[in-house]
């Protein structure tokens, strides 16, 4: 998104940017990343040069969210050492301490930088219950908040170097196709001998004095 980095349009990035991360069920992230964004476009309020104008980008990938804020001055912003209770002048360190990674670089055609930090995703959690949630079904603990007045901790090294980028996808190895159970051939059912008709009588009768007239002569 674009936008002129003034007081009132910060608070509505954030918003959005809350916003989104609640759509696409990444609850844990919006505080941090609320925070984070809010610094980097109050240093292009207050840095900037010639003007405020600048550009959110938000990226989700399988294991990190990376934020960045794109502005039209290529000087850098360096992380200067500060008082722990200081209300201001530690935008930087507030990003370091919230976020997995952070840097910067300027763009090739000299025309600005960008300043961005990555946020690890959560993995889904188990829905296995616990002992403690057994004893008190419904509760749960409450989300992780930073609070700006607190002292950040010590913040990281940034990296100075464009914002990291999804790798190529691996394909999937064929998967042979199971075999087709074949039916065995059916066995032929037993055929019955045609009957024999028997001779009619009148054809026995005939033979039986043929014979008897035989036996007589001899």
């Amino acid at each position: 998104m674009e936008l002129q980095a003034l007081p009132s349009r910060i608070g509505q990035v954030r918003r959005i940017v809350s916003a989104q991360l609640r759509y696409w069920h990444l609850d844990p992230l919006i505080d941090p990343a609320a925070l984070a964004v809010t610094e980097l476009l109050t240093n292009v309020h207050r840095h900037a040069e010639p003007d405020k104008q600048c550009t959110v980008e938000i990226v989700l990938m399988l294991d990190r969210l990376t934020v960045s804020v794109r502005d039209q001055d290529p000087r850098l912003p360096r992380l200067r050492a500060c008082d722990p209770v200081a209300t201001h002048g530690r935008g930087l360190a507030l990003v370091a301490a919230v976020s997995q990674s952070w840097g910067m670089h300027a763009r090739d055609d000299g025309s600005g930088k960008v300043v961005w930090f990555t946020l690890a995703v959560p993995r889904p959690i188990a829905t296995a219950k616990s002992p403690l949630t057994a004893h008190g079904a419904g509760r749960t603990a409450p989300p992780h908040r930073t609070d700006a007045s607190r002292p950040a901790p010590a913040p990281t090294t940034p990296i100075t170097g464009p914002a990291p980028t999804p790798g190529p996808a691996t394909a999937p190895a064929p998967v042979a196709p199971a075999p087709v159970p074949v039916a065995p051939a059916p066995t032929p059912a037993p055929v019955a001998p045609a009957p024999v008709a028997a001779a009619p009588a009148s054809a026995v009768r005939e033979r039986a004095p043929a014979a008897a007239r035989s036996a007589a002569s001899r």
